[in-house]
């Protein structure tokens, strides 16, 4: 072989190397970016479930869903007190969990909706005469819920809730 065909097989030799050397580097860095992708998604689906647990968890601790759910006749208004505060704790502590996967403010709104209720609930209670019905307890709190505007404070958390969960679907 002459001093030409030396160089020109070198030279190729180099490219051909450069050329495996960047394809493999360049499939690294797309593979790695498919696991970030596919760990972003992941994650998301994950924050997703999250805030519809979350906003499932608003609905049912939500007054009147709560007045629903529990309603029983020939109850004291103490018993029923009782029995939605109960209900109000274990709904939101089956669900303490998902704190972790949502923002610090949506996690927030939801703990306060937790105890503004627990506080009406108690306070509207407190009012009631001593032998006052369960019935009674849950007509003062329906009515508690239509003349004031925190009654509603679950449409708002709801609202924050499917406000964040849409900002992760962008």
């Amino acid at each position: 072989m002459d001093t030409n065909s030396i160089i020109i097989t070198v030279v190729i030799t180099a490219l051909v190397t450069a050329s495996v050397v960047y394809i493999i580097t360049t499939r690294a860095k797309v593979i790695d970016g498919d696991e970030t992708n596919k760990d972003n998604a992941a994650t998301r689906t994950i924050q997703l479930q999250a805030y519809e647990r979350l906003l499932i968890l608003v609905d049912r601790i939500a007054l009147p869903s709560v007045i629903t759910r529990v309603n029983q006749p020939n109850i004291s208004a103490r018993e029923m007190q009782l029995m939605l505060t109960q209900n109000i704790r274990s709904e939101f502590d089956y669900n303490i969990t998902q704190q972790i996967y949502v923002t610090a403010e949506a996690w927030n709104a939801v703990k306060n909706l937790k105890e503004q209720n627990l506080l009406i609930i108690n306070q509207l209670a407190n009012v009631l005469p001593p032998n006052a019905t369960g019935l009674d307890l849950n007509k003062l709190l329906l009515e508690f819920l239509m003349n004031d505007k925190k009654g509603s404070l679950h449409e708002v958390v709801s609202e924050v809730l499917s406000y964040e969960a849409k900002k992760l679907m962008e």
